[in-house]
Formats: structure tokens, C-alpha cells, sequence
């Protein structure tokens, strides 16, 4: 294993390694003071250039993805910063849309390597694996150069790593509870940890929230003499109807109304991602002209959000959806209903130890007429076994499978949809989800990497 610092990496897979030898991302310290003594050494990168910051319990990566699609159709150069990645860890820093490639992300990881000891020595603790890929994202976005940074925060806001930025917008998506053990167990803790992004000065623009949550949102926002953009009231969605491959929807924007929009991607959450990320760039640019229609419509054109409602395979059509939580699980639920006839639907469900495993099953009961228990292949995944015990009391004995190994559970999964699927209007389909590393893992094995 790379020395963290200790010598330049050669390979994407000792960059990497080098990287994973730290903290890891689940093992939290509330504090900032590494983070800014580290982007201190780096000279401030992130103060090199405009930034929006995205914070909320679900909906940041596809939110962040439409952001950074409408900043380019504005011929803006950027940078993004997504966690955590589906496949492949270079997918968290992105500059013009498109992820570093091997031979840059081991240039950017070289470039702060060798300030990476300094801070460790003179921190009671080391720098973390999620502080130094944040490093690493904003000394890159400097290097490019990039005019804006679209940033999504790796957990929580206030003592987030990336909140080392002073961004002109602040974008908050639905708040509901995950992460419990870190950030408390209601929505209204979890709010005020995520509303720590909104700075002085800057626009704040709050997807749809429950009642208490957004209290505690227009509260900061009030604290910090913050400008806020609330769904529902000064941007919302008009309306919306699933097409094929997508959904076509009518956006009313913070400057002007967008009409028989279509976007390449399934359900109403997503609709209310695409005018909340809308409402983000009205605010970055500024004044009272809308983006213009063309310049809309050709970027939510082009949308691509992998592992959330992606299908990437037919005959039985497999799906794959990131839901980790009651509330994205709802979400997908209710879109899958929404935008698809396949009938059965058979879960192929893998969790992490430390989530809701109760109410996301419970969330997907109704949908799934039978579901495959699995695991990914990481240390903190639940096990099948314990997880099956929860889906039996969920779903009862007969509509509950244990397949511990992913690939074979996918294989369960599709027998399963194919023999069950005899209705001449529908057919069947398996649907993978429960974790971001469950997806990322049926990415590769069902070839989904483009």
C-alpha cells in the first residue's frame, strides 16, 4: 500500500490506493480546520473561481449533473464535484461534464500529494480519504482553469469538507432522514447541519420542503442576509407527462416559463430536480432575462444521470436505481408506477449496515412482487441473511429470496421476471437497487459503463 504523500503515484490504481489508505468516509470528525489548513498549503484553490454548492438528503448528483449541463450550454467552463462515485472513483471530479481520465486524475492527485504529510503532522488527526479528494477536486478546477464549480456536499453542510467555499447559490434538495448516526434523527436536525452552506450574501434555493425543515432553512437564510428561491412559489413544475424514454415537462423558472421541455429521465422527483437546478442557474447569472428556450431544451436534452432509473439491459429489462433511504425509495417507487408497465417487478435488493433497511423495503413493497436479498462486496454491507430477516417481516416468507452473491442474485432475479411475466401489454423486469455500491456494482457486471 502507497505511503499517503510518500512518492508520486505512477498508476491510477496507486493514486487510488493511495487515497483509500486514509480515513475513510464513514469515519467522521466535526471539523474544518483540516481541510482549510490544507487548502491553506494549496494556495485556496477554491477561491479561484464561482461555485455552486449543493446540500439535501436525496436528488444531489442529478441535481448537480442539470446544473452543470445548462452552465455549459452558457459556453461557462466547469468543474464538478460529485460523491460517491457509481464505478469508478475518478467520476467525482469532473471538468466540461466529462470525469478526469487515468493519467489526469493521477496528475491532480500529484499535485497535492506532497502537501498531504504537512497537514497530517500538524492536525491531531490525519487528513481524511474524502478531505483529500476535495483537495484535490478544487486544486484541479483552479488548474483547468473552470468559471464555475458545481460542488455536492459529501454528507451533512456545516462541517462538510467541501464548505471551505463561499458559493454565490446554495441548493438545497429534499431533507429527509438518513445518516441518523451522524446527523441526527430527525429532519429538522439534518436541516440545520445542511443549511451551514448557505453564506452571507449568497441565493438560496430550497427544493420542495416539509413545513418544519423549511423554517429552519428560511431561518439561516434570514441569520446570514441570504436571498431565497423557494419551489412552489417563486420557480415550481407547471406540468409534466411521462414519454417515452423521459418525461416532457412545462418549468416555470425564477425569469420566465419553459414550455414542453424533455428530459431523458423517469419520474416527478426528477422534474422537480431539473427546476430546481433551473431556478440555481437563473440565480448564478443573474439579471432578468430567461436563459433563453434553445439553450433549455438543448441541455436537458442531453441529460444523463447513470444508476438513478437507468436501464441497462432488456429482455427481461433491468433497471438500476441508487435509493438508499425511505425517501428516495418512495421516489422511485412511485416512478417506476409512473413511467413503466412492467409487471412483475423483482427487486434485487442490497443495503448498507447503517441505513433504513425497514423503510426502504417497506417503501417498495407494494411495487415488488417478489425481491432477491444480496449483498455488495463491501465491509459495510449488510449482510443478506440479517437483511432477509427484515424483508420477511416486510414482505412475508414466500416473496423473499437470499442470494448473498450479486451476480447470481441478479441471474434469480430475471428467471424470476421472465417466468412470471406472461401478460401479452407487459413483461417483467428486475430492479437492482438499495446502495450506490450495489448499483455501481451491477453497472460492471450488466456492462453498463459507457
Amino acid at each position: 500500500m502507497t505511503e499517503p504523500g510518500a512518492r508520486p503515484a505512477e498508476t491510477f490504481a496507486e493514486a487510488e490506493d493511495a487515497l483509500l489508505s486514509r480515513w475513510p468516509e464513514t469515519r467522521l470528525e466535526p471539523s474544518l480546520d483540516r481541510i482549510q489548513a490544507f487548502t491553506e498549503i494549496l494556495g485556496d484553490p477554491q477561491r479561484a473561481y464561482r461555485s455552486i454548492h449543493l446540500t439535501g438528503t436525496n436528488g444531489k448528483t442529478s441535481t448537480s449533473r442539470m446544473i452543470d449541463a445548462l452552465l455549459r450550454a452558457l459556453d461557462l467552463r466547469t468543474g464538478r464535484f460529485t460523491s460517491p462515485h457509481v464505478e469508478k472513483m475518478s467520476e467525482r471530479i469532473s471538468i466540461d461534464g466529462e470525469p478526469l481520465d487515468d493519467e489526469a486524475f493521477v496528475r491532480a492527485f500529484n499535485d497535492i500529494a506532497p502537501y498531504t504529510h504537512l497537514v497530517d503532522q500538524a492536525e491531531e488527526h490525519p487528513l481524511s480519504f474524502f478531505e483529500t479528494v476535495v483537495g484535490m477536486a478544487y486544486a484541479a478546477f483552479a488548474d483547468a482553469p473552470v468559471d464555475v464549480a458545481v460542488v455536492e456536499v459529501g454528507m451533512g453542510g456545516s462541517w462538510d469538507a467541501t464548505n471551505v467555499i463561499d458559493a454565490d447559490v446554495a441548493v438545497v434538495t429534499p431533507i429527509a432522514v438518513d445518516h441518523a448516526d451522524y446527523l441526527g434523527g430527525t429532519p429538522v436536525e439534518i436541516a440545520r447541519e445542511k443549511a451551514g452552506i448557505i453564506k452571507p450574501g449568497a441565493t438560496a434555493v430550497l427544493a420542495q420542503q416539509s413545513a418544519e425543515v423549511a423554517v429552519v432553512l428560511l431561518e439561516r437564510a434570514a441569520e446570514v442576509g441570504a436571498t431565497v428561491a423557494r419551489e412552489g412559489l417563486e420557480f415550481a413544475v407547471v406540468a409534466r407527462t411521462a414519454a417515452v424514454g423521459g418525461q416532457v415537462v412545462t418549468l416555470q423558472g425564477l425569469r420566465g416559463r419553459y414550455d414542453d421541455l424533455f428530459i431523458p429521465l423517469y419520474g416527478a422527483h426528477q422534474a422537480q430536480n431539473a427546476v430546481t437546478a433551473l431556478a440555481a442557474v437563473e440565480a448564478f447569472v443573474g439579471g432578468e432575462e430567461p436563459l433563453g428556450d434553445d439553450i433549455v431544451r438543448g441541455a436537458f436534452a442531453e441529460i444523463t444521470s447513470p444508476g438513478r432509473l437507468e436501464v441497462v439491459r432488456r429482455s427481461p429489462t433491468i433497471v438500476l436505481d441508487a435509493a438508499h433511504n425511505p425517501h428516495g425509495a418512495a421516489a422511485t417507487a412511485a416512478a417506476l408506477d409512473d413511467s413503466f408497465q412492467f409487471d412483475p417487478i423483482v427487486g434485487v435488493i442490497g443495503v448498507m449496515g447503517d441505513k433504513d433497511a425497514e423503510g426502504l423495503l417497506a417503501a417498495f413493497e407494494p411495487l415488488l412482487s417478489h425481491v432477491v436479498i444480496t449483498q455488495n462486496s463491501t465491509d459495510r454491507a449488510m449482510p443478506a441473511e440479517r437483511l432477509a430477516v427484515v424483508a420477511r417481516e416486510v414482505f412475508g416468507e414466500d416473496r423473499v429470496s437470499v442470494v448473498p452473491r450479486l451476480a447470481d442474485a441478479i441471474d434469480a432475479a430475471a428467471a424470476v421476471a421472465e417466468d412470471e411475466g406472461h401478460d401479452a401489454l407487459s413483461s417483467g423486469a428486475v430492479l437492482v437497487t438499495g446502495s450506490v455500491v450495489t448499483v455501481g456494482e451491477a453497472r460492471v457486471l450488466l456492462g453498463g459503463r459507457k
